[in-house]
């Protein structure tokens, strides 16, 4: 074994890069039959690394994340929800509204692809590199509740203020909510998936004022997606009775 051998394992080994150890002999016979220069090696070299870290530590944010079901975007059936536009969902997918402290918000009818959308983008930021949280409306008030009755509802705020959330919206959240949106307002993403429209959610929360601000904030920096269209998972389901029906 070299000396330049030697050393490269005890750099990676000191620096935790076990992808650049086991590629940078490889990739060195590579540059040389090929000719690379000194900053195309290095990128090589480091964008294994990179990928190597975003693999391993992506699943370990998937899986943190507490995703009912890890969806993506390769499983989404576009040829049946129509209304929504891949190209929006792609230019999403890259994550520039994360970066951007963005919202995104979809509504639509059960069944049209709302959570899997949201889903997909929340594995997508994990994958990435951001750590994301999913829980439905009420998980969250009543997370938020437990720190406000122990005193820590602020630092509890402050904490998920790092961390894009995954929020499908439900009828027994509380007014709690509203104090997480504000807390986040301009500071980090929210992707919210919600069976109501907007003007029904003043009648869930019972208050419409609070419900207008909360909107407000929302929807300032967002994408707001409106899926329409039948449930994809009561797709066909009509033929199936009506072939039963014809079989008595």
């Amino acid at each position: 074994m070299s000396g330049a051998t030697t050393d490269v394992a005890y750099l990676t080994r000191a620096l935790k890069m076990p992808r650049t150890r086991e590629v940078a002999l490889s990739l060195a016979d590579t540059a040389r039959s090929e000719g690379w220069d000194y900053l195309e090696f290095l990128a090589k070299v480091l964008s294994e690394e990179v990928a190597s870290r975003e693999t391993h530590g992506g699943e370990h944010r998937v899986k943190a994340a507490r995703f009912p079901q890890v969806k993506t975007l390769d499983d989404f059936d576009f040829s049946h929800q129509r209304s929504v536009s891949r190209q929006q969902i792609a230019h999403l997918h890259q994550l520039d509204f994360l970066r951007e402290a963005k919202n995104v918000i979809f509504l639509g009818p059960p069944g049209t692809g709302k959570t899997h959308l949201s889903i997909a983008l929340g594995v997508q930021a994990a994958r990435r590199g951001y750590r994301v949280a999913f829980a439905t409306a009420t998980e969250w008030v009543l997370r938020l509740s437990e720190a406000k009755r122990a005193g820590r509802l602020s630092e509890e705020l402050e904490r998920l203020g790092r961390i894009p959330l995954h929020i499908p919206f439900d009828p027994e959240a509380a007014s709690l909510f509203f104090s997480l949106v504000s807390s986040r307002y301009e500071r980090s993403s929210l992707i919210v998936s919600s069976n109501k429209s907007f003007s029904a959610w003043a009648e869930i929360f019972g208050d419409a004022v609070a419900v207008a601000a909360m909107v407000d904030r929302l929807v300032h920096h967002s994408e707001v997606i409106v899926l329409k269209g039948e449930s994809y998972r009561l797709r066909g389901k009509g033929k199936e009775v009506m072939a039963a029906e014809q079989t008595r």
